[in-house]
């Protein structure tokens, strides 16, 4: 590691093969801690390369613990974290109004590093109980529409690196990787990235898999459709930039989709809007998200037809029913 960090610090990029084989040893734990942080730390001084990160991607797909959860008729909606806007559990609203609304969910999500509640930490607290049994998860998709796989849990790399980046708090080059290595292989993916080169660099690498997906950008910065501003929204049929009226009937105020103080506060404020009790800017965000999710299925005619079903999933109580199946099954 010390001849790679030197040549780094040279401001030299890895070839994707090099970057390839730091992650393969970094997942052996064949570095230690402070080699880990001194690596981590250069890509928080320059920007990851597109060689580079296909490269750390091929490794954890390697060496991923594969799931097979019987169809890859599935749809992930992950933040890549890093905004440092401390917003509620958006994300994970959004997939069990998703599985309300029909839709199968496998969602991929961790604990969060640089934020107080990240997916992980938020559906601890509700009572799920992490697993990597393939089975398992399958039940739970079938009886629920939805699983969750904690990514420690099929990453031997994000586990050896987890409590580093944690320590270090800030936003690194695995927040962009999380959302590209779900082990379901789903076949539908709603992105949400903190910055314009990040939904730049996530748009080559999509491009490539051949599947539907969609990026979505705050322009004031949050890696959702925050509703506090204009959204880019990014397709492998082109960009778009909405307004919040457009997606999602008004326009919200940072501090009503505040996150809260700890753990507790954010399960507390999901389950508020899971059960219907959510505030008008707190549901307008999570049907947004949702609605978007919905629609890069294809399955629906256009985005107000996606969001009309976010809005029966939610009011009918159906995405409730979702979530209560599935931590029932967790007994």
């Amino acid at each position: 590691m010390k001849k790679i960090l030197q040549y780094l610090f040279e401001y030299k990029t890895l070839t994707r093969a090099k970057a390839y084989e730091v992650m393969l040893n970094m997942a052996k734990g064949q570095y230690n801690d402070a080699e880990i942080a001194s690596f981590i730390t250069v890509y928080l001084m320059r920007s990851v390369t597109i060689d580079e990160l296909n490269g750390f991607r091929d490794a954890l797909l390697e060496l991923c613990i594969k799931t097979e959860l019987g169809t890859t008729d599935l749809v992930d909606i992950v933040g890549t974290g890093g905004d440092g806007k401390n917003s509620f559990n958006i994300s994970t609203l959004a997939c069990f109004i998703v599985a309300g609304a029909g839709q199968k969910v496998a969602k991929h999500g961790n604990y969060g590093a640089s934020t107080i509640s990240g997916a992980s930490n938020v559906m601890e607290q509700l009572g799920y109980r992490f697993k990597q049994d393939s089975s398992a998860l399958k039940k739970e998709i079938d009886e629920s529409n939805i699983c969750f796989m904690h990514a420690p849990l099929f990453h031997p790399a994000l586990k050896v690196v987890g409590p580093i980046r944690k320590q270090l708090g800030v936003r690194t080059f695995f927040n962009m990787l999380g959302p590209m290595v779900n082990p379901a292989n789903p076949n539908y993916q709603l992105v949400g990235v903190y910055n314009l080169e990040m939904a730049r660099i996530y748009n080559y690498l999509l491009q490539q898999t051949g599947k539907s997906f969609t990026i979505i950008h705050s322009l004031d910065g949050y890696d959702e459709i925050s509703l506090t501003s204009d959204t880019k929204v990014i397709t492998k049929d082109g960009e778009s930039i909405f307004s919040a009226i457009e997606l999602g009937k008004k326009i919200v105020m940072p501090e009503a989709i505040y996150g809260g103080n700890t753990v507790e506060e954010s399960a507390a404020i999901f389950l508020k809007i899971i059960k219907g009790e959510g505030t008008w800017s707190q549901n307008a965000v999570v049907l947004a998200n949702a609605a978007m999710a919905l629609n890069a299925t294809g399955k629906y005619n256009n985005y107000q037809s996606a969001y009309q079903a976010a809005v029966e999933s939610l009011e009918s109580g159906a995405a409730l029913k979702s979530f209560s199946k599935l931590i029932a099954l967790q007994a």
